[in-house]
């Protein structure tokens, strides 16, 4: 009798340890997946580096001239080739569309709509007389930074001919899992031996990092 109520209550030890292991081990899992959850949700990506190629001053006018290096990235982190534009002002601004995705695609990592989507339209210069624009993307056009290859493609172009339409059409936008698409346009004031290095946030928009230029950039 003894033997039977000491072999049931190793029994019950026994179910108890591997109900305990398997809690913990089910914890561990979640508590791996929250955070892969919250490090999608927090993440950001490089997608242009901008740096005063120039500082010059018009000795008729006496205007100050600040020509900028724009270094856009593919979606590979690939240096695409370098723009340079000049204005007659060093507060500069990026215009660009911005796409955000429902926090479900970032949670999951999905590979197309697992981080905001951007365009960048222009850069330019308010003045009290106007504004210093130079364009650096087309609406439904292919952004530079999604190209495939050098040459653009038939099917590229209505891929992306569809894409703007539903990312502008609040229906369709939210049919395939667009949260909102607008218009952004961080910028800050552009001075030599600095590095500005424009991010886009994973579940967000885009913003400008300043740090000191990097000797091998200052040389």
């Amino acid at each position: 009798m003894f033997r039977g109520v000491e072999k049931i209550i190793k029994v019950i030890f026994l179910g108890a340890i591997i109900f305990f292991a398997a809690y913990l081990l089910n914890s561990f899992r979640e508590s791996l997946l929250l955070k892969k959850v919250i490090e999608r949700l927090t993440a950001e990506s490089m997608i242009a580096e901008v740096v005063v190629a120039d500082l010059r001053t018009d000795y008729h006018t006496g205007k100050a001239y600040t020509t900028i290096k724009f270094l856009e990235y593919d979606t590979l982190g690939k240096a695409l080739p370098p723009k340079y534009f000049t204005f007659s002002s060093d507060i500069l601004q990026f215009q660009s569309l911005v796409i955000r995705f429902d926090d479900f695609y970032i949670k999951k990592g999905d590979p197309l709509k697992g981080k905001s989507a951007y365009l960048f339209m222009k850069v330019f210069a308010l003045k009290d007389d106007g504004a210093e624009v130079y364009e650096i993307n087309k609406i439904n056009e292919v952004p530079s930074g999604y190209r495939v290859g050098r040459q653009v493609t038939a099917f590229e172009n209505r891929l992306w001919r569809k894409f703007w339409e539903y990312a502008l059409s609040p229906q369709e936008a939210k049919r395939i899992g667009i949260k909102n698409a607008q218009i952004e346009a961080p910028g800050t004031k552009f001075v030599p031996g600095m590095l500005y290095t424009l991010k886009i946030e994973h579940d967000g928009g885009m913003r400008v990092d300043v740090s000191a230029l990097p000797r091998v950039h200052a040389e």
